[in-house]
């Protein structure tokens, strides 16, 4: 049994530890996979809480025997997603919330001025382009490649074949690259 199961036991057992370490350990995750997401910081801190208060409400639902975070994943998606259609509007979520992100980033790093507002444009362009992707790419690319999870991890996730995923991963970054030509001829 791995740590998440045991501590699925003790939650059920009524230990409230056993979930505010559940929390420490994937609030972050959850933050920055909502931010993937929605875009948005203050949504994404907002959507992860949300996550988390299902979680609990639902707890005794959950089967110890299964991986929780494919099962928080699933709850956390679900409301991102739910978010998005009621905001109705898509666009402009990421640009600025990372924009400022990055330039925090790169100002902390001693380059030119000429380098950092390369590099800021590339990021702001890259990110342009991720959150122009059906959701199911933005999804896969953002697990894969932001977070580092495995194929077999986002298949259980996503409770998708992991063929699916490697296919779902293999579109989003040709459309990725056939976006951004421009960019890096």
């Amino acid at each position: 049994m791995d740590q998440d199961q045991q501590l699925i036991v003790q939650l059920k057992k009524g230990k409230m530890k056993a979930f505010q370490k559940l929390v420490e350990k994937y609030k972050k995750p959850a933050f920055f996979i909502a931010l993937g997401l929605v875009g948005n910081r203050d949504d994404a801190y907002d959507l992860s809480q949300e996550a988390f208060i299902r979680v609990y409400a639902n707890m005794r639902k959950l089967n110890p025997k299964l991986k929780f975070f494919s099962w928080f994943y699933t709850i956390l998606s679900n409301l991102c997603k739910n978010h998005l259609r009621k905001m109705a509007v898509r666009k402009n979520y990421i640009k600025s919330s990372m924009a400022n992100t990055e330039m925090k980033h790169l100002k902390q790093r001693a380059l030119s001025p000429d380098v950092l507002v390369e590099k800021n444009e590339i990021a702001l362009r890259l990110w342009e382009e991720i959150k122009k992707l059906p959701f199911e790419f933005k999804e896969i690319i953002l697990l894969k490649h932001f977070q580092g999870f495995s194929y077999k991890e986002i298949s259980e996730m996503l409770n998708i074949p992991m063929g699916s995923v490697m296919s779902r991963l293999y579109y989003a970054r040709k459309k990725l690259k056939d976006n951004l030509k421009d960019v890096f001829n």
